[in-house]
């Protein structure tokens, strides 16, 4: 019985003994404070916002082009007989370039020669045999007389009994052949014209024929027209080649121009400035000095992101050649109430960040391009209805940005 009681109660005694533990645990616990939740402060940088008028400049990326470029083609079917320049070579006028085989044309100058004498025969024997044909035509015509009376004559005997029906018959069968002779020469002696002018016009063809024949010689020696630089051999001596197939292509030394993209947002200063007679000049800095290129026109047709441009390469130290990339600095004409902030101002383009109150605030502003300050810096120029003079603008960029963070500037 006892036994079964302490079951019972050394259970009941072991949980009496675990809570009076945790209670005194609990009551000999350190108390710990709540942390206290501190905004973080972020320190930047800013400039105090000072409303200018300045000229704007736009980098843009030109290409070089010639507008002039040639390209020889070859006169006719043939053989290339010798190549006496390579890609990149700076020729001048008169220079031998290219020279095809000439018997493959002189055959073809020969053939026309021939065709011509032949038409020239030909035109020779019809004036001959027209003078011919009026003089046969005058007789033609004395024997038609003479066979009409005949007829009359026989006729006239006939109703005096005097000859047979016969004799009748056979003069009018000599008057009906005479008749047809006549008509045949007098047939001959009208088409003089039409044939001579006919054999005149063959003439005027194997004439041209021929023209093309010399000309087709004397342009399978492809001499340089001017002084330029060689952008393409396309054949090597020995290549066959056809008529009107590319051989050669140079341009001349002062024809390249930059063509580059001008963004939509620029187009109207440009084409007033254009208006107004003001010279635009793109800005080129390499090696340590600065050429500038003169604006020369706007393409014709427009895109939607903006039009092309095209600037003149004058006399250069260094050599351009046409599909070399540059970047060039284009001078806009001057622009009011602008402010110059450095590239870290400046978030996604279009938005930069005032300091109100030890905050930022965001403001959306509109970029018109760029300009260098006194120390050669960069600076972006923006326009907005938001921005007043003195305002203070970050100028730290914050990969975190978002208006309403707290902030604090320089050294504070």
């Amino acid at each position: 019985m006892q036994r079964a009681q302490l079951k019972i109660v050394l259970p009941i005694l072991v949980l009496l003994l675990a809570g009076g533990i945790y209670q005194v645990l609990l009551a000999s616990k350190t108390e710990r404070q709540q942390p206290e939740l501190v905004e973080k402060v972020w320190r930047i940088d800013v400039i105090e916002a000072q409303p200018e008028s300045l000229s704007p400049s736009v980098t843009l990326y030109g290409k070089i082009e010639s507008p002039e470029l040639l390209k020889a083609a070859a006169p006719g079917s043939g053989v290339v007989e010798k190549v006496y320049v390579r890609n990149g070579a700076r020729v001048s006028q008169g220079e031998p370039l290219i020279e095809l085989d000439r018997r493959d044309f002189e055959a073809s100058q020969l053939q026309a020669q021939a065709d011509l004498a032949d038409i020239e025969s030909q035109i020779a024997e019809l004036e001959i045999r027209h003078i011919s044909d009026q003089a046969a035509l005058e007789t033609e015509r004395e024997l038609l007389a003479l066979a009409d009376a005949e007829v009359d004559r026989l006729d006239q005997l006939q109703q005096q009994n005097l000859s047979a029906d016969t004799a009748l018959n056979a003069a009018r069968s000599e008057l009906g052949r005479q008749r047809l002779a006549v008509l045949s020469r007098e047939l001959e002696v009208n088409s003089y014209p039409a044939k001579l002018r006919m054999l005149r016009a063959r003439g005027d063809r194997a004439r041209a024929e021929m023209d093309r024949a010399q000309l087709a010689m004397q342009r399978s020696a492809i001499d340089a027209p001017f002084d330029a630089i060689v952008s393409g051999v396309e054949v090597s001596a020995g290549d066959r080649v056809s008529l009107g197939q590319i051989l050669i292509s140079l341009f001349p030394l002062d024809s390249l121009e930059i063509r580059a993209h001008l963004p939509v947002s620029h187009i109207d200063s440009v084409q007033q400035a254009i208006a107004s007679d003001e010279v635009l000049q793109g800005r080129l800095a390499r090696d340590g000095k600065a050429q500038h290129f003169p604006l020369l026109r706007l393409a014709g047709e427009a895109e939607a992101t903006g039009i092309d441009v095209y600037f003149k390469i004058g006399d250069i130290e260094r050599p351009m050649r046409p599909g070399e990339l540059i970047p060039l600095d284009l001078k806009l004409p001057i622009v009011d109430d602008v402010y110059a902030v450095p590239w870290q101002a400046i978030y996604g383009n279009s938005r930069i960040y005032q300091v109100v109150d030890e905050r930022l605030r965001a403001v959306d502003v509109t970029t018109v391009g760029q300009t260098r300050d006194q120390d050669g810096e960069t600076r972006v120029l923006i326009r907005s209805g938001q921005i007043s003079a003195g305002d203070q603008i970050a100028a730290t960029h914050l990969p975190n940005a978002v208006a309403g963070l707290k902030v604090v500037v320089g050294g504070q």
